[in-house]
């Protein structure tokens, strides 16, 4: 999580290319990292309340999750407005933990086919009644709005099921007293469980930690914006053109035009003035001249 994190600051303040973080092999680790979280969460909930849901410490974990999730609301909201969390993952941990008391007495089988459905509805449904802000948090959206972190219910509600499924089956057979035989050999982790027992104070403040050293590097090196101009232009280009050798002449030239003319930096902030935008558009038009 923490490694995912970092690179995705890295991508906020530029010294990685734009979208990194959202696509192939690392958008696959950000969503195994959530299916974890989610997974062993059902786990949890079978190990503390199995034999009867202990309401006061399940009241006090709820209210902390809940606390924490509106707490990264409001954070985010502030800090990346196009795009906060308004439904992320411990928004999700919050109501599927609520949603799981209806599970705990049921067969292992019946919580894992559910989890299942949950987890495959999705992928064969969709409806632009979640698309809006205020339901899409329940999933099935056509488009979803923007978010950092956005958890819904389906498919993720089936993440915590499955490992409920798991606990209740390990539970039945016997699996958790087999397992806790191993502990002694275990000593040498010990410091590990200290991580394991305040999870959600290390999740709430490693990426604020994170951000601040990526910031303070950005202080004495800032990245290049010569690079993070070039980076972006290829990704657009190749993908409305497809030809890479025309792409990586175009924005070379381009980024050596915006060099030249000081403007650069003023288009990356968005400063440039009325005519300055249509210099920065006579450089796109010769740039764009076939090779002779």
């Amino acid at each position: 999580m923490a490694v995912y994190h970092f690179t995705w600051d890295l991508e906020f303040f530029g010294y990685v290319e734009r979208g990194l973080t959202g696509h192939g092999g690392w958008k696959l680790f950000a969503r195994c990292i959530a299916s974890s979280f989610l997974f062993l969460a059902g786990v949890s909930l079978v190990l503390a309340h199995a034999r009867g849901i202990r309401w006061r410490p399940f009241g006090k974990r709820l209210a902390q999750v809940a606390a924490g999730a509106v707490a990264i609301t409001i954070v985010t909201y502030f800090a990346t407005p196009n795009g906060f969390v308004f439904f992320g993952i411990l928004h999700e941990i919050a109501l599927a933990s609520l949603l799981g008391l209806a599970f705990l007495r049921l067969p292992f089988f019946v919580t894992a086919a559910v989890g299942i459905a949950v987890v495959a509805l999705p992928q064969v449904y969709e409806t632009v009644l979640t698309n809006p802000r205020w339901l899409a948090w329940i999933g099935m959206a056509e488009t979803a709005p923007t978010s950092n972190d956005f958890v819904p219910l389906f498919p993720w509600f089936g993440a915590v099921l499955i490992g409920m499924a798991v606990s209740q089956l390990a539970s039945d057979r016997g699996w958790w007293g087999a397992l806790a035989q191993l502990n002694p050999r275990l000593v040498r982790f010990r410091r590990l469980a200290f991580i394991g027992r305040h999870s959600l104070l290390f999740y709430l403040l490693h990426q604020p930690l994170l951000i601040a050293l990526v910031w303070l590097f950005a202080q004495v090196s800032p990245p290049d914006p010569a690079a993070m101009l070039q980076g972006d232009c290829r990704r657009g280009c190749i993908a409305e053109r497809a030809d890479e050798a025309f792409c990586t002449r175009y924005c070379s030239c381009v980024g050596e035009k915006l060099t030249a003319e000081d403007l650069l930096q003023k288009l990356i902030d968005g400063t440039t003035s009325p005519a300055e935008n249509d210099r920065v558009s006579d450089m796109v038009y010769a740039c764009s001249a076939p090779a002779p």
